[in-house]
């Protein structure tokens, strides 16, 4: 099903907010919290395949 978004205009004509599927906003918010945990992590420094490994077992 392909998302259908519907604007909600103020009396001038200019949109004001939207109503979209509560699955599309859910990918949204997914998306959202994936993107904020990578900006979170950038400045941490990367572990070897081997580092890994003894962290791990």
């Amino acid at each position: 099903m392909a998302a259908v978004e519907q604007y909600v205009v103020d009396e001038k004509g200019n949109k004001v907010a939207i109503t979209l599927p509560l699955t599309e906003y859910q990918h949204l918010k997914e998306d959202f919290h994936d993107l904020a945990m990578v900006a979170e992590r950038r400045d941490e420094g990367t572990l070897s395949f081997a580092e890994l490994k003894k962290r791990v077992l």
